[in-house]
């Protein structure tokens, strides 16, 4: 029982430090945004961006409970739709810089865009349905003596 408190004490205790927890409409939204085909990953990662102003990696790890190739993979696909930018921050002293990462729009106008790649795909399915249809009725009338 002894390491299971002490992996509670050390979540809460990144929880404080980030300064962000996930409420329950921030559960709600990660859900709609399931539901609509994103996964939660990305929906984590994207909401908990979109509530600072810039944020480390880690930060996100923290204050989402992801682990760090989760991070990576949906921060990788953020950045590949263009709704995430990143770039480097110089610490004091010497060693590399630490990647930091923003939203490239506001929230609403991200999805404003996901709504429209929805409508899209939407209107693809739509034209396949019915060119698939037209196919298979033209198959039954060469059935049809």
């Amino acid at each position: 029982m002894k390491i299971v408190d002490e992996k509670i004490e050390k979540r809460e205790t990144m929880k404080q430090k980030t300064g962000y927890n996930l409420t329950k409409q921030d559960e709600n939204v990660i859900q709609l945004f399931a539901d609509l085909g994103m996964p939660k990953n990305l929906a984590k990662t994207l909401l908990f961006i979109s509530q600072l102003e810039d944020c480390r990696s880690q930060d996100i790890e923290q204050g989402v409970h992801l682990l760090q190739p989760q991070v990576s993979i949906a921060i990788q696909e953020l950045r590949k739709k263009g709704w995430v930018k990143k770039y480097d921050k110089k610490k004091k002293g010497k060693g590399r810089p630490v990647h930091h990462y923003q939203l490239t729009k506001p929230l609403p106008e991200l999805v404003k865009s996901f709504q429209n790649e929805k409508i899209i795909q939407i209107e693809t399915i739509k034209k396949n349905f019915i060119a698939l249809e037209t196919i298979l009725n033209r198959e039954n009338q060469k059935l049809v003596p």
